[in-house]
């Protein structure tokens, strides 16, 4: 099964179809925009297994094996073929924007399989003040807000120094609200490795996250897991230029890698350029699979795993 721990559902980009595309996630297995048979939206419990993960089947049909976190151990369950591999189970919304903060918690709350992480993205902080600090800090208390972000430096646009010293204070402040709340961090990171490193060595001490849509070396992202961060890999692992990223991968060990889309954005090959979602992360599975020399089965089965052991909330 499939844990998405970076997606953006709250993005307009899926305005029309928000709703009907979560309500049927768990239910959309492997194949491009294919379903189960008789899969319904109902989110009753009865209908959704209790891990948010693949639908609960009529006596006759197939089932899914929901193991630890909901992760899969088997191909089979009593002898039946597992439709779970290969199901979407649980996607992380994370907030970006001070007004996607509240949408984020009404995704998580209207979705069982939905988690919300709540920060303020580096690119994003028109309106960022202590108040929003404070509603995030009350926020955290809710059970299904599972991390703090996305948060961190973006220097891409950001040149002049006045900006990314404003960037640098709000990711401090985030850092230190992650203490506070003993929640893990979802840091995005461009063009600022360096500050980025320096500022969790000296802020974020006790403190564990994923760096997530990771984009530097694989000799710094040793140092993030020697620190005990997750590399967060997604769509662009794919893209026939990214060997830097395949280098991270083949060289981070799997105990340390997430899945993530950044949906809408970063769809990977072979719908590079269409709106991304989290039933594209098949073909990341499948990329990581290759790298790695494993099956996508294990893939799917040690990254569910270290999202249920970094979001423990989850």
């Amino acid at each position: 099964m499939i844990f998405d721990t970076h997606a953006h559902y709250d993005d307009e980009r899926f305005n029309e179809d928000r709703r009907e595309l979560l309500g049927q996630l768990p239910c959309l297995c492997a194949g491009r925009k294919s379903s189960l048979p008789d899969c319904t939206r109902e989110l009753n419990g009865n209908i959704l297994s209790k891990a948010g993960g693949c639908p609960a089947r009529g006596q006759d049909d197939k089932t899914c094996n929901i193991g630890k976190c909901g992760a899969n151990t088997d191909n089979t369950t009593d002898g039946k073929e597992d439709f779970s591999f290969g199901c979407v189970g649980k996607v992380i919304n994370v907030a970006s924007t001070v007004d996607s903060i509240e949408d984020c918690v009404s995704l998580a709350k209207e979705f069982p399989h939905v988690y919300a992480a709540l920060g303020v993205h580096p690119s994003e902080l028109e309106g960022m003040n202590e108040g929003v600090i404070d509603r995030i800090r009350s926020l955290c208390r809710l059970e299904k807000t599972v991390a703090i972000g996305e948060i961190g430096l973006d220097y891409y646009w950001e040149k002049e120094a006045e900006a990314q010293e404003n960037q640098k204070h709000w990711f401090i402040r985030q850092l230190e609200l992650a203490k506070e709340a003993e929640l893990p961090v979802v840091i995005h990171s461009r063009d600022a490795a360096a500050d980025t490193l320096s500022i969790v060595k000296e802020h974020a001490e006790g403190l564990s996250g994923v760096i997530h849509c990771y984009s530097y070396s694989p000799e710094l992202a040793r140092e993030y897991v020697k620190m005990g961060y997750y590399i967060g890999i997604g769509g662009v692992v794919t893209f026939k230029n990214a060997k830097k990223l395949v280098q991270t991968v083949e060289e981070t060990p799997m105990e340390r890698l997430l899945l993530e889309t950044d949906s809408p954005y970063l769809c990977p090959e072979p719908h590079r350029g269409s709106r991304n979602d989290s039933r594209e992360l098949l073909y990341v599975v499948k990329k990581i699979a290759e790298i790695k020399g494993i099956s996508e089965r294990e893939v799917e089965d040690i990254t569910w795993e270290n999202a249920c052991r970094l979001f423990y909330k989850v």
